[in-house]
């Protein structure tokens, strides 16, 4: 199952942030969901929205929902999403890799992204063929 199958797209669609999981369920297993962490000092976590916790022990886990607002790339993001083909970009040079749903529903678990790994690798070393080529086809550049 990939992103051009009908289930792929719906699961896709779904968002989930953990694989195999859902909110309710994780929430009835104690898990407290926050804000993005901004501050730590001492025992005191600060978030986004301006709360704050004191706690022990911090256990900080990342990429459970994905944020590109900070990426100021023209034509990168659209609608909260990176813009890709299998992780190309339209930006010469920019790929992306372990991203949810990149191309399956594995892309972002490390047992399955290697096939995701192996087709940008494939891309890129086709791309530097190309200028390499294209190189070749017009010989050096020239002074005036």
């Amino acid at each position: 199952m990939n992103t051009a199958t009908r289930l792929g797209r719906r699961l896709r669609a779904r968002g989930e942030f953990v694989i195999g999981t859902n909110r309710r369920r994780l929430r009835r297993a104690g898990v407290r969901f926050r804000p993005r962490l901004v501050q730590a000092e001492g025992h005191t976590a600060r978030f986004a929205d301006g709360s704050s916790v004191d706690v022990p022990i911090v256990v900080w886990a990342t990429g459970y929902r994905p944020d590109y607002s900070w990426i100021s790339i023209p034509g990168v993001t659209a609608n909260g999403r990176v813009v890709h083909r299998r992780g190309v970009s339209d930006v010469p040079g920019l790929y992306f890799l372990g991203l949810s749903w990149q191309h399956t529903r594995g892309s972002a678990l490390l047992g399955f992204v290697g096939d995701d790994a192996a087709y940008l690798a494939d891309r890129i070393a086709a791309g530097r063929q190309a200028v390499r080529s294209a190189t070749v086809a017009t010989g050096p550049p020239t002074s005036p």
